[in-house]
């Protein structure tokens, strides 16, 4: 008899082991893969079974949380919806996170480990910690100056402190609220239908999403190039820039909008934009000098994030010296996110270098104790900083007598460069409208604001369309309200 109790005791001591790297297995090794399995429902409903963290402007939370009293019982609510959803993007049942709302989601939901007072109790329990916040960058006067400048017309600005690399607005129009996206009824997935067929794509974040061809606000970027490497020394001495130019090796005539093109100096051509020096001063300077310098600026930079990812701006690192003659004024394939255009403004504006754009200023947990912080960073050297100050001249010229006068702010210094980029089959497309600038106080030494413009449907005739009389007003605006805050 005893014999046959020891077996027994033996066999359930192999099931109990066996039970147990059974539960083990499933628990650890398998855990993932049930956790992302669409059938498991156990993590969005804890999920949502607690507010959201919120994410804050200016002092001021634009994100929230309503109580349903159903399964998925908490919803996204958003105040000024429209006004940041090119920020906080939507955190929804049906649709996930996007923007602010995805990047920082486990600080917002409650799942980063920093969140929880006994992080290996929580791990085994599962247990989430209350929502943190997100501290952003954004100035709240200049976001609104940037959204109500816009309008109804298709468009972003960007806008970053040069110094720090602080983002201070980012805005894309047409937008949408995207508290129409919360909920898992039927109004959810009717406003994502109808978000999603809008030909005018509200969606779409155009200030880092979208690239356009820059026009003449590249010029900036080769006035740079050309007195960084030597090809010019004097800026007011005349230029070897024949009107028409000839593009190299093509039968095909450059010309201009504006007269005294001829031979201009530095100084004269970029206050009036004169294309056939700058595609002249492009060639050159030369290819491995201008892609060096757009490099410098940010330019084919696949890794940027702030902290979600922005598309990549693009200039060919492979052109003949027709094609480098139009990409060096800011045609054939050169494009640019607005943001990249207001990096390279704020470059100028600062000492040549740019620095690492960022929108979150820091986290923390929902009682207030910083989780994580951010700072200036360093990621390129696009100049040298007595290019940097002959720029500002160049730029500020422009303001004070040439085609960007409609920016020009009393009591501040201020700097710019208009541009117009044609576009659709055989340049039949209402161009695109840009303006570039920087400000500061007259009594500060410091740069306040950088600002790109961007204006995609400009309604006047085409050959009045100017980056300084549509976004030239709407960059003043944003630059003002940062200087008066």
């Amino acid at each position: 008899m005893t014999k046959y109790i020891r077996r027994a005791v033996g066999l359930c001591a192999v099931l109990l082991v066996a039970l147990l790297v059974n539960a083990a297995r499933v628990q650890v090794v398998q855990a993932p893969s049930y956790d992302l399995n669409p059938a498991n429902r156990r993590l969005a409903i804890a999920r949502y079974g607690q507010p959201r963290g919120d994410i804050v402007v200016g002092g001021r939370t634009v994100t929230g949380s309503r109580d349903t009293g159903e399964q998925f019982r908490y919803e996204r609510t958003y105040r000024d919806g429209p006004l940041y959803a090119s920020v906080t993007g939507f955190a929804s049942q049906l649709y996930g996170t996007t923007l602010l709302e995805g990047t920082e989601d486990g600080v917002l939901s409650g799942s980063d480990p920093m969140l929880a007072p006994y992080p290996l109790l929580n791990g085994l329990t599962r247990a989430r910690g209350a929502g943190g916040r997100v501290v952003t960058t954004l100035d709240p006067a200049a976001q609104r100056a940037a959204y109500e400048g816009l309008g109804a017309r298709r468009g972003a600005v960007a806008a970053i402190e040069p110094s720090t690399g602080r983002i201070l607005a980012l805005v894309s129009t047409p937008s949408y609220d995207p508290a129409q996206l919360s909920g898992t009824g039927r109004a959810a997935s009717r406003a994502w239908e109808r978000l999603n067929g809008r030909a005018d794509k509200p969606m779409l974040n155009r200030a880092i999403r979208q690239t356009y061809p820059p026009g003449s606000t590249f010029k900036v970027l080769t006035a740079a190039a050309a007195l960084d490497s030597g090809v010019v020394e004097d800026m007011d001495a005349p230029t070897r820039s024949p009107d028409p130019y000839r593009l190299p090796g093509t039968t095909t005539r450059l010309t201009n909008e504006t007269e005294g093109c001829a031979d201009a100096s530095l100084r004269y051509a970029f206050t009036w934009s004169c294309n056939t020096v700058f595609a002249k001063l492009g060639v050159d300077v030369g290819l491995d000098g201008m892609t060096r310098t757009a490099a410098g600026f940010g330019f084919n930079d696949r890794k940027l994030r702030i902290p979600f990812s922005v598309v990549p701006s693009n200039f060919d690192l492979r052109l003949d010296d027709a094609q480098l003659a139009l990409s060096s004024i800011g045609q054939f394939d050169t494009r640019a996110t607005p943001l990249q255009m207001a990096m390279i403004s704020a470059a100028v504006a600062g000492d040549g270098s740019v620095k690492t754009p960022y929108l979150v200023e820091r986290t923390t947990t929902r009682d207030g104790a910083t989780l994580a912080t951010a700072g200036p960073q360093l990621l390129h050297r696009a100049m040298s900083a007595s290019t940097a100050q002959r720029m500002r001249e160049l730029m500020t010229d422009v303001v004070e007598r040439g085609t960007g006068t409609v920016a020009a702010i009393p009591g501040a210094v201020v700097g710019g460069k208009t541009g117009t980029a044609q576009h659709g089959i055989g340049n039949s497309g209402t161009p695109y409208a840009w303006f570039i600038s920087w400000a500061r106080s007259g009594d500060s030494t410091e740069p306040a604001v950088a600002v790109a413009v961007v204006v995609e449907d400009a309604a006047a005739e085409r050959g009045d369309i100017t980056g300084g009389g549509f976004a030239g007003p709407i960059a003043r605006a944003v630059m003002e309200a940062v200087l008066d805050s």
